[in-house]
């Protein structure tokens, strides 16, 4: 275990949330407000203890999937533990379990709030809340591979650990290069909402946020209602790029190399549209009584939207809807949006390749000596992507099993609990009854939000990342590593 990397790792990690952390502090000199200083001292805490990690960097550089893993695992604790202190030493959000659930929720892009007045909050705060997902959409450790070169595959066992999806692959020979395209794109297409939200006549603040908040497929907003207040123009916008957003963003790299057959021949793409579309009609139908045609339209668009890319806005509580319509959410909620987005879920090429699974053991029963490989995006599945896929479901049936059955110790129903780690695990947001988009989580216990925390972290790191700090082995390993470590010191000191 290369613990002086995972260490240098983390510092880096600290280091970079240090800096973005002056971003709240310049908006708190700009609207005058005094939790600026709150601000600042994190973040200068931060680049200072960053600093002292990262001042000599590691004799050996290199290192593999575990200690990328435990590297994300960490980093993602770190960044919840000091993006929700300034929060709490403001007292903006008076208790720590709570500032750092909403951390969480931010940096996973879930949504989930503790909060049921977010405008009472200092313009810093809203503006941390909505970077806190805008960073963790595309992934902190993503943007430190676009900035800082590691040796040989490092690079990649990083990004396999942290980017969501069954697999990950290079775009271009060198991974470095692979997120800085990745990271352009992202900040393109913000970019691109942000000008539209603008001719809306949406305020700059109000778009900033809300434009961090939709690329990050988060759902952080700046008003108690979300999007309900605002114009349909407004809604529609954030719809289009809600589902844009979920879109695996090697699709957006063949557009813009212009490999436009490439691109619209993926068969993940097409199968995640196909269910945004069908979804869409099913819900418009549901609930055309309840509203006009126009309106019934674009509330269906955008509820969907919302739900399948996992950012969790509202403009309506959707609470209040038909028992089937909400079904389909919930459903919605597990598929998710594609491998390679920002977004959250089980994601749909996982639902596919399940599925042709199931296919390909029916048509085993009846012909026993038939070999037959999965198809693809026309290659085909090896064996080990089937199993892993497999072992990934079973995971996260045992994890969302456990959690509702501690979450239930509060009392509620069990609608509000599977919706509320349904929620969490899938980085939606929102679930239904007293977890409903009218409604927030800071009713539960702290138990309940410390495993709603780990929900959070496990369903963004796609599970064996965060798992893999529970593993003895590791541990093990690291000792005999920090033991060894010492060793060699004392040896050349001698």
């Amino acid at each position: 275990m290369n613990n002086a990397m995972i260490s240098f790792i983390i510092g880096s990690v600290l280091k970079i949330e240090g800096i973005l952390l002056l971003g709240p502090c310049a908006a708190a000199v700009w609207y005058r407000e005094q939790v600026g200083w709150y601000y600042l001292c994190v973040a200068l805490f931060c680049i200072v203890c960053g600093w002292l990690m990262t001042f000599r960097k590691p004799a050996n550089p290199v290192f593999y999937l575990k200690e990328g893993c435990v590297a994300t695992a960490l980093s993602w604790l770190v960044l919840s533990f000091f993006g929700g202190l300034p929060m709490y030493i403001s007292h903006q959000i008076p208790s720590f379990i709570d500032a750092m659930f909403e951390s969480a929720s931010g940096f996973t892009t879930t949504g989930a709030t503790i909060l049921g007045d977010v405008e009472h909050l200092a313009r810093a705060t809203l503006l941390w809340r909505s970077m806190t997902h805008w960073i963790g959409g595309m992934g902190i450790l993503v943007f430190l591979l676009a900035i800082i070169p590691l040796s040989g595959g490092s690079n990649m066992n990083i990004m396999r650990a942290e980017s969501p999806g069954p697999s990950v692959g290079k775009l271009v020979p060198r991974v470095r290069h692979t997120a800085r395209i990745l990271y352009l794109i992202y900040i393109g297409m913000t970019a691109l909402e942000l000008i539209f939200l603008l001719c809306g006549g949406m305020s700059l603040f109000e778009s900033v946020n809300t434009s961090m908040a939709t690329a990050g497929t988060g759902g952080f907003g700046v008003r108690n209602d979300s999007l309900a207040s605002y114009s349909p123009y407004i809604q529609w916008v954030v719809t289009v790029f809600m589902i844009l957003f979920g879109v695996n963003f090697n699709a957006y790299y063949f557009i813009v190399f212009r490999q436009f057959r490439k691109a619209f021949g993926m068969e993940e793409v097409r199968n995640y549209l196909l269910i945004v579309l069908v979804a869409i009609l099913f819900v418009f139908c549901n609930i055309y009584p309840l509203y006009s045609a126009a309106d019934g339209l674009r509330h269906a668009a955008f509820q969907v939207g919302s739900i399948m890319s996992t950012t969790g806005f509202s403009t309506v509580d959707f609470n209040l809807w038909p028992q089937a319509t909400r079904a389909i959410l919930v459903l919605l909620m597990f598929i998710g949006a594609c491998a390679g987005s920002t977004a959250g879920g089980l994601k749909v090429s996982r639902i596919v390749i399940g599925f042709k699974t199931v296919k390909k053991e029916l048509t085993a029963y009846l012909h026993p000596k038939s070999i037959k490989k999965i198809q693809y995006e026309g290659k085909p599945v090896e064996h080990d992507v089937v199993r892993s896929i497999n072992v990934y479901f079973i995971t996260f049936v045992l994890l969302f099993a456990g959690s509702v059955l501690l979450i239930s110790f509060n009392g509620y129903g069990l609608e509000t609990n599977f919706t509320a780690v349904a929620a969490t695990i899938n980085n939606v947001g929102p679930g239904l009854e007293k977890v409903g988009p009218a409604v927030n989580f800071g009713h539960f216990s702290v138990l309940s939000k410390c495993v709603l925390i780990f929900d959070m972290i496990a369903g963004r790191l796609e599970l064996f990342p965060l798992l893999m700090l529970f593993h003895p082995g590791i541990w093990k390993e690291a000792g005999r590593s920090s033991r060894l470590g010492r060793y060699l010191s004392k040896k050349n000191l001698q």
